[in-house]
């Protein structure tokens, strides 16, 4: 006959294993876990739970910011606080919070966003960054401008190959602000042809994400070279979502409130 275990014996040895699997669980967490579990008479998975949830949920947690911090977002914007209000019949809420699934992702398909300055891309775009944070994706936001910046400044040092690797590797690459750079596209003349290479350098194994203002049939004036931007395109829109947004701009409203406030406050 099997001699049972004393329970404060298998305390200690739960505590062990526990530490062992460099699961960083204190007695008194596992203690007020068996003291509902025999209130409460739970079974074995609840207690499991109880006892493993908690800081399950903590590392969930933690490698998220850990994931946001690496994706240098310009601003932490969610959908949370977006003003699904604004602009209501120029943007499509629910493909918003079905993108937000990160389906598309897994897909590796692109996400193009286009619309003029102030409808909301750059707050939604980057929502969209966090959610897929919280999935587990490895996420990296740039700016077109710093984008073509920083690939210029390896043509000099001869490390565009190890750079555009860099690029390659991200799950999901945010490129925002597309057709507000033309100083720095007209400082560099190989800056589209640079931003080519990253584009081609994930198609078809990860997702791209561009935000402009600049509508397609204008990217061959804007990129001034007509077979480069088509070729582009082409990489781009391949199986992507394309959403254009046609609204009224949240800057000029907030613009404008705050002129009819100061006015108000000067009578």
């Amino acid at each position: 006959m099997k001699k049972k275990t004393c329970p404060s014996n298998l305390r200690e040895a739960c505590l062990s294993h526990f530490a062992s699997l460099n699961i960083p669980i204190r007695p008194d967490v596992l203690d007020a876990a068996l003291e509902r579990a025999e209130k409460e008479a739970l079974s074995a998975l609840e207690v499991l739970d109880l006892v493993l949830g908690r800081q399950a949920a903590e590392r969930r947690e933690r490698s998220t910011e850990r994931r946001i911090r690496e994706a240098r977002f310009a601003e932490r914007k969610t959908l949370e606080t977006f003003d699904w209000r604004f602009n209501q019949k120029a943007i499509n809420r629910a493909q918003i919070e079905e993108l937000a699934t990160g389906d598309f992702i897994r897909r590796h398909s692109n996400l193009l966003l286009v619309g003029q300055s102030g409808v909301g891309k750059s707050h939604l775009i980057q929502a969209l960054g966090i959610k897929a944070c919280a999935l587990e994706y490895r996420v990296l936001y740039r700016t077109s401008a710093q984008l073509i910046a920083d690939l210029t400044a390896t043509l000099a040092d001869k490390t565009l190959p190890q750079r555009l690797r860099f690029y390659s590797r991200p799950d999901f690459l945010i490129i925002d602000e597309f057709g507000f750079d033309r100083i720095e596209r007209l400082e560099c003349p190989q800056a589209a042809h640079l931003l080519y290479k990253v584009i081609a350098s994930r198609n078809q194994h990860s997702s791209t994400a561009l935000v402009t203002n600049v509508d397609f049939e204008q990217w061959p004036e804007y990129l001034s070279d007509g077979p480069l931007a088509m070729a582009f395109l082409d990489r781009l829109v391949e199986g992507a979502t394309i959403i254009k947004i046609k609204g009224e701009s949240y800057r000029a409203r907030r613009s404008g409130k705050t002129m009819q406030e100061t006015a108000a406050t000067d009578r």
